[in-house]
This record gives C-alpha cells, sequence and structure tokens, in this order.
C-alpha cells in the first residue's frame, strides 16, 4: 500500500535526517566540557553527553541546546545533532521567543567550518527541512519560523529565499501569505522580523526587495485579503509617502 505521505520532499528530509544519524553516529561532547551543577543539570546529565549515540531525555536535550556558556560548542552540538534534528522537525523543540535562537546554535558551533561530510549533512538537512516544508499543508512548525531559524544558522537569506521563489505552487503561496501576516508589522516599522545577529539593516533590505517582487502577484493568486496586499505595497515607500498613505494602518 502506497503512504501518501512519502512526498519527493518527505523522502529528501528523511533521507537527511538519515544522513545526520550516519555521518555524527559515535560523536560525544568534548572530554574536558563541563556546566555548572547549580543551574545546567548533574555530572550524571553531564557524563551523558560524553557517551556516544545514547537518547536523551526531553528535558535533558533541551537544556543541553538552550546552554550558551559550553566551551566546544561545537562537539555539543554534534553530539546531539540527530536526536535534535527529528525532534525539530517533528515541531517538539520550544524556544522562548522563535526559532531564530536554535539558528543561532548552529551558528555558534560554526558548522560551515566542520569536516566536509559533517558539514554537507547539516547544509542538506537545513535545505531538506525548509523544502518540504514549503510543501506541507500543516508543518509542524510554521514556515516563516523555519526561514528565520535556517536565515540565521548560514547567515544568509538568499539560498532560503530562492527556493521559496522557484516553489510556485498553492502551499509555498499560503505559507508566503502567513509569513506576511506575521511580519508586516515589524516591517512596516523598518525592522526585521526576528531578532539577528547577522547584518540586521541588509537582511531587512533584502528581504523587503523580495517580498516586493514576488509577494504581490502569489498573495493575489493565492486570493490574500486587499489589506494585505496594501501592506506590501506601502513596503515600496518611504516617510511620508508610506505615513500618509490612505492605507498606512
Amino acid at each position: 500500500m502506497t503512504n501518501l505521505d512519502q512526498t519527493p520532499a518527505r523522502l529528501r528530509l528523511d533521507t537527511a535526517l538519515d544522513s545526520l544519524a550516519e555521518v555524527f553516529r559515535g560523536m560525544t561532547a568534548h572530554p574536558d566540557e563541563h556546566n555548572c551543577e547549580c543551574h545546567w543539570g548533574s555530572a550524571e546529565d553531564l557524563a551523558q553527553l560524553k557517551v556516544p549515540d545514547v537518547e536523551l531525555d526531553p528535558d535533558l536535550l533541551r537544556r543541553t541546546w538552550q546552554a550558551i556558556d559550553w566551551s566546544y560548542k561545537a562537539s555539543v552540538l554534534r553530539r546531539i545533532l540527530p536526536q535534535f534534528a527529528t525532534a525539530l522537525t517533528n515541531g517538539l523543540i520550544e524556544p522562548l521567543f522563535g526559532m531564530e535562537e536554535v539558528g543561532r546554535i548552529f551558528h555558534h558551533a560554526k558548522w560551515q567550518q566542520w569536516p566536509a561530510e559533517q558539514a554537507a549533512a547539516v547544509q542538506e538537512f537545513l535545505h531538506a527541512w525548509w523544502a518540504h516544508t514549503l510543501t506541507d499543508p500543516v508543518p509542524a512548525v510554521p514556515a516563516y519560523e523555519v526561514f528565520a531559524l535556517s536565515a540565521e544558522a548560514s547567515a544568509t537569506l538568499s539560498p532560503w529565499l530562492r527556493t521559496w521563489e522557484a516553489q510556485t505552487h498553492p502551499t509555498a503561496d499560503r505559507h508566503l501569505a502567513e509569513a506576511v501576516t506575521h511580519w508586516e508589522y515589524e516591517l512596516l516599522g523598518d525592522r526585521l522580523p526576528w531578532d539577528t545577529w547577522h547584518n540586521k539593516e541588509e537582511t531587512r533590505a533584502e528581504l523587503t526587495v523580495w517580498l516586493l517582487s514576488q509577494a504581490p502577484a502569489r498573495l493575489l493568486a493565492h486570493g490574500a485579503p486587499e489589506a494585505l496586499l496594501h501592506r506590501i505595497r506601502l513596503l515600496g515607500l518611504t516617510g511620508p509617502d508610506r505615513w500618509e498613505d490612505p492605507h498606512w494602518p
């Protein structure tokens, strides 16, 4: 019997997750890694990170990825990555503020500088998850959150925008409408809609230019409210032209 969930995008994501499990098998935290027992966890918890391939309980996984004071960040991320990536795609990771927090974990671990096979596995996972999200009518994590995570993890918008631009089907358009609805208040105030540590103004400008070129026709075809289309149009105006427009919210 055919599994209707096994779309090409789902199969690609499953393959990427399998690759992470294979490439990062046997990884452990650095032998000298430590953390404060009073606020992170016990010596027994830390010892688990130095044993390969043992699944962590959800609370220990959460404390591990959220801790920002590891001395050997790359080793810690490599240790938890297969389990962490699966939890991410299943919507089981809940940051306090937004998925950009998770993206920064990848960035701080400098995954793009890891050995070629490891970096390629991480890159393919991020791209496969993003492509699957855009084709999934009800993704476990909203598209605008996966987008922010990917942008922070890679310190660039371009590849993620190119993928969205190439995905011209109704599901990707609906995710675009949801993203614009989520972003428009901040963008109209000339602010990036998520907290970034990477060239905030340049990132906001790139996102705005892309939305002005791509969003109007796609949102119109999607049947988006007229008010939302006006919000996009206003992004192309500046100063009094924007504020004094009759459709300024």
